[in-house]
């Protein structure tokens, strides 16, 4: 039981549309390891390694943010959360790569099961592809990812995370479920867009005003700018946070992992010179991001530095994170569920292009599209394309990304792929 668990009120059951899978191993599946002790060696590399990248990672952070601590000096900042993705390079720099040719089959016929609502027999299939390819292409593993994460299976993800840190030799992805949480809604609409850095404080005002004063249903801001930071920004930011979440705007929060980074080393427990703001903005954002045991880490450390008792943890509702992305202006938001008659989704997305050049479609909430709808979309934007107009589908999933590519998305020619592009998320 977590530290602060009995202050808080159990969480109600997910959404009943995204069902979590009882999977397990197939019996004779194949080891990917020469025997079970040299597996678990490699998993205890792989978890060390980890380990002393986020060390190094939140060293150099303190180099640059913080002064040079006195000689002696116990300050100690609060601990730093599990280990998040990297950054997304900006979608300008990384358009969509086709299948790689050895894992093409596995990838598409996984991505129609999943499509399908088979997440089970994709599971399966693409479990068995790393056998094959999975030492030398890291798609099928992505795809692997995305299926638990979007069906809620985090001790399988975990598990297949350290065996790509070991195969791959580099940190491992950090679980960020898809399934959305109790009470998040299933409509998509036009997301209210305002991003902040690279300085964090009084000057953001206006910015976070106009979103609290927009009709817009959607929220989403992006913080992965952001390198520095004052009391008087954070509390800026830290009101407008509470603000929204308790009004039930939805809200997506993109680039959280980096503010995280710039404010940790602004804090020592014990030393209240940098004030409650940063500290509780800190706490602000790992409720957000559904992070209970950084939470209650960090909410032990602020309690030890001001002598009060810290804010007790809530599941968030109607909250999603992402990666920062390239750019910035209004963004269309996917549903988490893309299935079945979306003739309302099509609507609204021919609705949100008047007027638009560039049409973004953002899918960091979208857990599943079928092929139905896949199919139905692909013709209102094939006309924007050919009326002059850009489309982008952003942070895609990879089993959303393959079903799209396998239905043909921007190649049908040359100038609807240079206008129709694909951006999933990269680990």
């Amino acid at each position: 039981m977590g530290l602060f668990s009995f202050l808080k009120k159990k969480s109600d059951p997910a959404d009943a549309e995204l069902v979590v899978l009882d999977t397990r191993l197939r019996a004779g599946e194949p080891s990917r390891l020469d025997s079970e002790a040299e597996r678990e060696r490699q998993r205890a590399i792989a978890r060390a390694t980890a380990a002393k990248i986020d060390e190094i990672e939140l060293a150099m952070a303190s180099d640059i943010f913080d002064d040079e601590p006195a000689w002696g000096s116990a300050a100690r900042h609060p601990a730093a959360a599990a280990p998040a993705a990297p950054q997304a390079v900006p979608a300008e720099e990384l358009p969509d790569a086709a299948a790689l040719p050895a894992s093409a089959p596995a990838v598409e016929e996984s991505a129609i099961l999943y499509a399908n609502g088979q997440a089970a027999a994709a599971e399966s299939l693409l479990r068995d592809s790393l056998q094959d390819f999975g030492r030398h292409e890291r798609l099928p593993w992505w795809m692997l990812f995305d299926l638990y994460q979007a069906t809620g299976q985090e001790a399988a993800f975990e598990s297949i995370a350290i065996d790509y840190a070991s195969h791959f030799e580099t940190s491992p992805p950090a679980w960020q479920p898809l399934l959305p949480g109790p009470g998040t809604p299933q409509s998509a609409g036009v997301a209210a867009t305002e991003s902040l850095g690279p300085v964090l404080d009084d000057a953001i005002a206006p910015r976070l005003a106009r979103l609290l004063a927009s009709n817009a249903a959607l929220v989403r801001i992006e913080l992965g700018a952001v390198r520095s930071a004052d009391a008087g920004g954070c509390a800026q930011l830290l009101q407008a946070l509470q603000t929204l979440r308790k009004e039930g705007r939805e809200l997506v929060l993109a680039g959280a992992d980096t503010l995280m980074t710039t404010l940790r080393p602004m804090l020592a427990v014990g030393d209240r010179a940098s004030g409650e703001a940063p500290w509780l903005l800190l706490l602000e954002l790992l409720l957000l991001s559904n992070r209970e045991k950084d939470f209650e880490e960090s909410a032990m450390d602020y309690c030890v530095t001001f002598e009060v008792s810290p804010p007790s943890f809530e599941a968030p509702r109607r909250v999603s994170t992402a990666a920062p992305a390239a750019g910035s202006g209004d963004r269309f938001l996917l549903p988490a569920l893309a299935t079945g008659d979306c003739a309302a989704l099509l609507d609204a997305i021919d609705a949100y292009a008047a007027g638009r050049d560039l049409l973004v479609l953002d899918c960091s909430r979208l857990a599943r599209m079928d092929y139905a709808c896949a199919t139905a979309l692909q013709g209102p934007l094939r006309v924007h394309t050919e009326q002059g107009r850009r489309v982008e589908l952003r942070e895609l999933n990879h089993l959303a990304a393959a079903l799209l590519r396998l239905l043909g998305y921007g190649q049908e020619t040359e100038k609807l792929r240079d206008s129709l592009r694909l951006y999933p998320h990269r680990y």
